[in-house]
């Protein structure tokens, strides 16, 4: 009886061992996809609490950008991102790729908050990204 239980606690101890987590495999892509909100909107989501601080007390405001300005200057850093992320460069900041179309039509908002995701970055972990303008840039 006493080596039943002792068969029995080792099974469960073993059991209680194991990884509770699966590896992530390989072939999966972590990506960053534009989606529309319930307005019919593009919107992209920042899950960083941060974020949130700095679009409202830091970042420029809106209207200081044109959307074909910032459609363009997205292009060029979600380019200059997509590279670092399939590189492997700054792998603790660059976590995911970006799929982003220029030639769908986002509109300022969504073209807005990609860019200064961007600038974000750049304010929070001083990752230097060559397609930032250089008022937005914080270089220290």
């Amino acid at each position: 009886m006493k080596n039943l239980i002792l068969i029995v606690a080792l099974v469960f101890i073993s059991f209680g061992c194991q990884s509770q987590t699966t590896p992530k495999n390989e072939q999966e892509k972590s990506e960053i996809k534009p989606s529309k909100n319930e307005d019919g909107e593009w919107d992209i989501t920042v899950l960083d609490s941060q974020f949130d601080y700095f679009l409202n007390a830091i970042a420029k405001p809106m209207n200081q950008y044109s959307e074909p300005y910032l459609k363009s200057k997205n292009a060029i850093l979600v380019s200059e991102w997509n590279s670092y992320y399939f590189s492997g460069r700054y792998r603790n900041i660059v976590e995911s790729s970006i799929e982003y179309d220029p030639r769908e039509n986002y509109g300022l908002k969504f073209e807005y908050k990609l860019y200064q995701v961007f600038v974000f970055v750049n304010w929070k972990y001083k990752l230097r990204l060559n397609g930032l303008s250089g008022s937005d840039a914080f270089v220290r």
